[in-house]
């Protein structure tokens, strides 16, 4: 049977991701409805940044979805959504910028997003077993002392651990992604003064979201670490 300790963790960071995530939405909704001095479309303001950089093996193509830009490093593929892709805003701009420093970062082979895509298997790999551990941990298959109880429990501690550690690296990608792309924004102008300050609030938010998301996965592996750790 769960303890009282999980669920409490649970709760927490449940209730944490979605005041920020909401925080999020809140921003890009104002930022959304803000144009820029240039008037240029995410797509537009992406391809720029591209050009600048000499990265011209990267195709931009509209995706689907609400805030579901990404960068592909396999396809060499940025991928915004119809808000970004079509729109002339400050929250446009920002978001297109930023996964454009991901492609930036991938051009000129920045160190933790190698190592970021390198765990990328493993990731995946223990996110399948994940499903299959909690299940058991559920029905209380962990709750012996000895045998298959260590092992299960030495499983979750990997598996966490492992998601952990992806999701902290995940944050010096993000973090110098955004400062790539406000850098850019701000020498080119193609924000200007309450432009450029918005697009740095718009990205800041979105630069929580995987804040909260890291320290959620640190919580679990050190829940998990420890109550392993009290079996000895």
């Amino acid at each position: 049977m769960i303890d009282m300790g999980y669920m409490i963790i649970v709760g927490i960071f449940t209730v944490l991701g979605m005041v920020v995530s909401g925080r999020l939405k809140s921003k890009f909704k104002k930022y959304s409805q803000i144009g820029i001095s240039s008037g240029q479309s995410g797509a537009e303001v992406a391809q720029e940044m591209l050009n600048h950089y000499g990265v011209h093996d990267v195709k931009i193509v509209e995706g689907r979805g609400f805030l579901s830009d990404h960068y592909n490093p396999l396809k060499k593929t940025i991928a915004l959504s119809p808000d970004v892709y079509r729109g002339r805003s400050i929250a446009a701009a920002a978001v297109a910028a930023h996964e454009c420093g991901h492609a930036v970062q991938h051009a000129e082979a920045y160190q933790m997003l190698k190592v970021r895509s390198a765990l990328v298997p493993a990731v995946q790999a223990s996110s399948r077993i994940q499903q299959f551990l909690f299940m058991g941990f559920m029905f209380g298959v962990g709750g012996s002392m000895m045998g298959l109880g260590q092992i299960f429990m030495l499983a979750l501690v990997i598996t966490f651990g492992m998601t952990a550690l992806f999701a902290l690296i995940t944050l010096p990608v993000e973090f110098d992604a955004s400062k790539r792309a406000l850098v850019w924004l701000d020498n080119t102008g193609t924000t200007r003064g309450q432009e450029y300050d918005g697009a740095k609030d718009a990205l800041w938010w979105a630069a929580m979201t995987y804040v909260a998301s890291a320290l959620s996965a640190l919580a679990m592996f050190l829940y998990f670490l420890l109550q392993f750790m009290g079996r000895d």
